[in-house]
């Protein structure tokens, strides 16, 4: 029925689920008296009622991304050896709700419960732009600009070529932009629309951050995404 919004047959839905007619009907009628399908009195074909969003919406409210998150973090830090952040959005900014650093180097400022602005930061950014320009134009015009480091972004043109990288690849990088010494690859976690619950990302000193180095952690950082959004039931990102 999902496949079908203008509505199916008592017939033609039999025979799509290899059901007997008698059976199919039995199961329509006990949908419709729960009120998640409905029979169009003109057309007599059956429809999936908004009723469903209910059901959606109580299992999205109660899923906490934290907790299934946790243990590929902890994974992934280990793995890379690297310093990994999950974050999630709060106006313009981002909040810092797990940093897993497994290796115990403890370098960086970042800590849980810190905010950050969104448009200096890889996980910011991999979160922005899930969204669209005019969106992150707003976050942008809402936004301090007083550079953190040498490095930062103040330019807004730059900054939206940096999101338009970042919808292609699948992931965002912080050069040195929110601390100095730190580079970040970053990517959102999408919910079923596709934008932003969350991102997570790796930190790392910046000399040994090559190209190479980034290119190679934004692709286990993507496969740990990709595992998280599986045990959301969430469809991965790009």
């Amino acid at each position: 029925l999902s496949a079908r919004p203008q509505g199916v047959g008592l017939v033609e839905l039999s025979e799509l689920t290899g059901l007997h007619k008698s059976t199919t009907h039995r199961l329509l009628a006990c949908l419709g008296a729960m009120g998640y399908v409905v029979k169009d009195s003109q057309s007599g074909r059956y429809r999936l009622t908004y009723k469903l969003l209910e059901l959606s919406n109580a299992m999205l409210e109660d899923m906490d991304v934290l907790s299934v998150a946790k243990p590929h973090l902890d994974q992934l830090s280990q793995r890379t050896g690297e310093t990994v952040h999950l974050m999630v959005p709060e106006g313009t900014q981002g909040v810092y709700i797990y940093k897993s650093d497994v290796t115990g180097q403890g370098q960086m400022r970042s800590k849980v419960g810190l905010q950050v602005p969104l448009v200096v930061t890889a996980a910011g950014k991999a979160m922005l732009a899930t969204g669209s320009d005019e969106e992150a134009r707003r976050v942008w015009a809402q936004s301090d600009h007083t550079p953190l480091t040498e490095h930062t972004i103040t330019d807004e043109a730059a900054f939206l070529a940096d999101l338009a990288r970042a919808r292609s690849d699948g992931w965002a990088v912080d050069d040195e932009e929110n601390e100095l010494g730190v580079r970040c690859v970053g990517a959102a976690v999408p919910d079923y629309r596709g934008r932003a619950v969350a991102a997570m990302s790796i930190s790392a000193n910046a000399a040994r951050m090559t190209p190479q180095r980034v290119a190679e952690l934004a692709g286990q950082l993507l496969a740990c995404r990709d595992s998280i959004c599986q045990d959301l039931g969430l469809r991965p990102g790009p």
